[in-house]
């Protein structure tokens, strides 16, 4: 699907777009087939799966944009795209920007913090830019954006309440359409409806930590943009451990404590049904 008004105006008007975590084209696919409205390619889950090392931002743009392209190359939903700090100052941002807008996501997550980034769900804190430099990058990617229908959602890393809020309302002002406050920040409903008010704008939440004890309802109250980040991930991660560690034991694939997808099932869900229909149609023999 392309980037489209209605995805916009659900997210702006509160209308809560639900997503999951994506780290790959497959469970972009997954999460499609799922039900859900939306994916959200994790930085997190990009950095495990694409290099197999933690989320510092030791990826480049370009290698994060492949796996974004790949990723809108299978699914039909919107696409919301983890590009963490954009690489670099304000200039950086805007080339950012417009790479991301023209593979075709729905919204950009660009982040306050110093780069090269350090996820602050696996550290004690982060370093943060100064919120002038903050607003000016912002500033630039909304100058940079050629379709207003993309959506720009500004995260701030503070762990400040205050400072969040004070952070939320200059990066609406600077232009951005939702603000994200990290999980670490705020630790109640009431404290998140607070942000709410206090940005004139929706949240975009990633339910991680306390935030996956909220309820949907809860969610609602304050969320455009509500995302499962890292269950995906961390579910996929979980039974090919516990799968692969009984296989190397024993050499036997009976009996593994996790089911797996039916051969016939995956094939069917893969697309070569459709692969085969084009070969048929075009690898005519002579």
């Amino acid at each position: 699907m392309a980037r489209s008004s209605e995805y916009r105006d659900r997210v702006l008007a509160q209308k809560t777009v639900w997503a999951a975590g994506a780290y790959d084209a497959l469970s972009a696919k997954l999460i499609e087939q799922a039900g859900f409205d939306a994916v959200m390619t994790s930085g997190f889950g990009v950095s495990a799966s694409h290099l197999g090392l933690p989320d510092a931002e030791l990826y480049t743009m370009s290698e994060n944009l492949t796996v974004v392209r790949n990723v809108i190359n299978v699914v039909n939903v919107p696409v919301i795209a983890d590009i963490d700090t954009g690489y670099g100052n304000a200039i950086n941002v805007m080339r950012t920007v417009r790479e991301f807008e023209a593979a075709g996501v729905s919204a950009v997550i660009l982040e306050d913090q110093v780069a090269p980034k350090r996820c602050p769900i696996c550290v004690g804190g982060v370093e943060v830019i100064q919120k002038d430099e903050a607003v000016a990058k912002i500033s630039a990617a909304v100058a940079a954006r050629r379709d207003p229908n993309m959506l720009i959602i500004a995260r701030t890393d503070v762990v400040d309440e205050q400072e969040a809020m004070e952070r939320g309302k200059a990066y609406v002002a600077a232009g951005a359409d939702v603000i994200q406050p990290i999980s670490k920040c705020f630790k109640s409903i009431e404290g998140l409806r607070a942000m709410r008010q206090a940005v004139g704008v929706p949240l975009s939440l990633q339910l991680l930590g306390w935030l996956e004890g909220l309820s949907p309802e809860e969610v609602e109250e304050v969320a455009g943009m509500a995302t499962f980040a890292l269950v995906p991930l961390m579910t996929a991660a979980e039974a090919l451990r516990e799968n692969l560690s009984v296989l190397a034991k024993t050499k036997t694939s009976k009996d593994l404590p996790r089911p797996r997808t039916d051969h016939n099932d995956f094939i069917e869900f893969i697309g070569f049904k459709q692969v085969e229909e084009l070969q048929l149609k075009y690898l005519r023999a002579s």
